[in-house]
Order: structure tokens, then C-alpha cells, then sequence
């Protein structure tokens, strides 16, 4: 299934080829603070989208960079965000928990 996640802003679209995908919100500013282990997550599609230009910021409500948000079919159905000190403090592990037990509901 492709699943189209579509933001506001003329043209501003991203794909997943999973029913499943995981994506990091970031800023270039803040490229240090990438999730290393965001494209070792297993059973999910995964990006990384910069906010820095357009309106994912908004059309996302992106409050603090990094945010992870998992999409189940192109909604919403968890969001992790940094500390204050713009680090993601939800591990790897925490993540592929919440995609495994995600899979389990969907069948």
C-alpha cells in the first residue's frame, strides 16, 4: 500500500511505502540531534523530513526538534518529541515496542 502524507504548502508531500512509517521531524540547524537509529527500526517505513522551509512546522505542529511520529495509514498514532535540550530522549527499543504492539493490533 502507498500511503501519501500530504502538508498544506503547494507541492509539500512525502511517501511511505509501508502502511507503517515512522517519520523524524528536524530543523538543519539541529542535524546533530538526528535519531542515529531512526533507519534501524524493522516492519516500518521510515523518513526524515527538515522543517526549515514550507509549513511542516504547522501543518504538523511541530513544537521541538527532533520529533518522531509514527503514522498507522497516514494518521497520527504516537509522537515522541525532544527534551529541552533537543536531544530524543525515547530509545530505540521504546520505539519498535510501540511499532511491534502497533502491528499486533493490526491483526
Amino acid at each position: 500500500l502507498l500511503m501519501l502524507i500530504s502538508g498544506s504548502a503547494a507541492g509539500q508531500t512525502f511517501t511511505c511505502d509501508e502502511d507503517i512509517c515512522v517519520v523524524e521531524f528536524n530543523a538543519s540547524w539541529n542535524e546533530t540531534n538526528d535519531t542515529k537509529w531512526l533507519t534501524k527500526l524493522t516492519d516500518v517505513g521510515t523518513k526524515r523530513i527538515l522543517i526549515d522551509k514550507g509549513s511542516w512546522q504547522k501543518d504538523f505542529s511541530i513544537v521541538v526538534t527532533p520529533t518522531i511520529i509514527i503514522f498507522v495509514e497516514g494518521k497520527e498514532t504516537k509522537r515522541y518529541q525532544a527534551n529541552i535540550m533537543m536531544t530524543m530522549e525515547a530509545t530505540k527499543t521504546e520505539v519498535q515496542d510501540k511499532i511491534d504492539e502497533i502491528i499486533m493490533e493490526l491483526f
